[in-house]
């Protein structure tokens, strides 16, 4: 299975959480700013209430909130909670041993790809939450600034 889109919602609903501090969102506040719709932003927090990286509380007033500090929760801990399987697709089939490339393909192309998928996930692990946040508050002080 290849890498879909759930990781990308869930580490930008991550982001606004830890941007709201003590305040907790709404699925429909989250799907505003991802352009989506609540239902999918609900299918993935729920992913990572599951994970214990969010939780949510109902009723009036009622949303979801960070279960750990943005400081605690990686890149890579967002993608473990909403991904399943390889990122890299390997063969649906064996190929075919009358073949030398296909004899030697699986054994190959499996030892790349995991070396591949090793540095993505050590990549994702050194960024957290609080990072992307930072770079957020960062980037909107420099719009600020840049329309004076």
């Amino acid at each position: 299975m290849g890498l879909s889109s759930r990781s990308a919602v869930a580490i930008h609903a991550l982001t606004m959480l830890g941007r709201s501090g003590v305040h907790s969102l709404t699925s429909a506040e989250i799907a505003d700013s991802l352009a989506s719709n609540p239902v999918l932003v609900r299918r993935v927090l729920g992913s990572l209430r599951d994970a214990g990286l969010v939780w949510s509380t109902e009723g009036r007033g009622g949303g979801w909130s960070l279960a750990r500090a943005p400081r605690e929760i990686t890149l890579y801990d967002a993608y473990t909670a909403v991904e399943a399987g390889p990122v890299l697709a390997r063969h649906a089939h064996p190929p075919s041993d009358a073949c030398p490339v296909g004899r030697h393909m699986q054994d190959l192309l499996e030892a790349e790809f995991r070396d591949a998928e090793q540095a993505m996930e050590e990549r994702l692990g050194r960024t957290t939450i609080a990072h992307l946040v930072r770079q957020v508050l960062d980037r909107e002080r420099e719009v600020a600034e840049s329309k004076r």
